[in-house]
């Protein structure tokens, strides 16, 4: 392998720390009794925060395409977290750039990858999907269109991540550090009232990344997908490890061939380690899925990764299970 491929592919690595929640409700338990609905999931601790605000949507009657939306918003609006919104951590250039897709019941979607200056990029990537006939816009054309839209340009490098980033600089180490905090992602899935799907992700993706590079969280099939029929899945994690196995498209067929949703993303996990023997003891993926009648599961490459339940009759935060070999 030459200089520069190691160089490029140790610091698509280097930063990305994900992991451990504090506290936990329920440990590896990964599936819902079938029928419940309302209920919406999504990924790590943060997510319990972000299910509260999907809830005030869904609890109420109202769409999961607009309860994606809300939830995942505080997460974005929260300076504290490093991984999501104003308050991520940076590129190697000091760059704050965001990722975030939205997906609803009828295959409509949108997407925006490389912005900077806008911390809601899920509203954006809504905007998207509703106002123009694309799917994706990025960098330069999607801040204009962001700003054509009425959003507000902002600093999202706080004094808190941008301390990080010249700690960082210091020594510019790109080895991985596997659940040292939650990092990389809220995803979230909802199942409304009246039986319709829909998903959400946003991300400011890989702490220290090279400048331009753009994970899964963005990309309809890799980071999220949605069909209506079967059931939807997100991903969070080493989002290129997600995209060689376009994760949550894959977990969505896997159900439609009649497994469970755990049984979905336990298999595609078993794929990442299997198909890259010699990369996924130093990376994090997990996977989260909820199918039409309300199960849900979850599974991932390491322990560490944990997802927020809430229905009629849930608030939870639970432990995903993870490959033991």
């Amino acid at each position: 392998m030459s200089n520069r491929r190691k160089f490029i592919k140790s610091s698509v690595y280097g930063g990305l720390a994900i992991g451990t929640a504090s506290i936990s409700t329920m440990a590896c338990t990964n599936q819902s009794t079938p029928g419940e609905k309302p209920i919406v999931i999504s990924t790590w601790n943060h997510g319990m925060e972000a299910n509260a605000e999907a809830w005030n949507v869904l609890g109420s009657g109202g769409k999961a395409i607009d309860a994606v939306e809300k939830g995942v918003m505080v997460t974005e609006a929260d300076p504290d977290n490093a991984t999501v919104g104003i308050g991520g951590f940076p590129d190697r250039d000091g760059n704050v750039t965001l990722d975030a897709c939205i997906m609803d019941e009828n295959d409509n979607c949108g997407s925006v990858a490389f912005l900077q200056n806008f911390k809601h990029p899920i509203s954006v990537a809504r905007k998207v999907m509703d106002e123009t006939p694309h799917v994706m816009l990025v960098g330069e054309g999607a801040r204009r269109f962001a700003v054509d839209q009425g959003f507000k340009e902002e600093n999202l490098l706080t004094p808190k991540s941008e301390a990080a980033w010249k700690k960082w600089l210091l020594n510019q180490d790109y080895k991985p550090k596997i659940n040292v905090e939650n990092h990389d992602t809220i995803g979230m899935v909802a199942l409304d009232a009246e039986g319709n799907l829909s998903g959400s992700c946003t991300t400011s993706g890989a702490a220290w990344k090279m400048h331009g590079r753009v994970g899964d969280s963005p990309i309809i099939g890799a980071g999220l997908f949605v069909d209506n029929e079967v059931g939807a899945a997100v991903a969070t994690g080493l989002g290129e490890f997600v995209i060689k196995i376009c994760g949550a498209h894959t977990i969505v067929e896997l159900m439609r061939q009649g497994r469970s949703p755990m049984e979905a993303c336990q298999e595609a996990v078993e794929r990442i380690v299997r198909k890259y023997p010699n990369d996924y003891q130093d990376l994090q993926v997990g996977f989260l899925a909820l199918n039409k009648d309300g199960a849900y599961g979850a599974h991932a490459v390491h322990t560490g990764f944990n997802y927020a339940v809430k229905s009629k009759t849930q608030d939870r935060l639970i432990d995903s299970q993870f490959y033991t070999g």
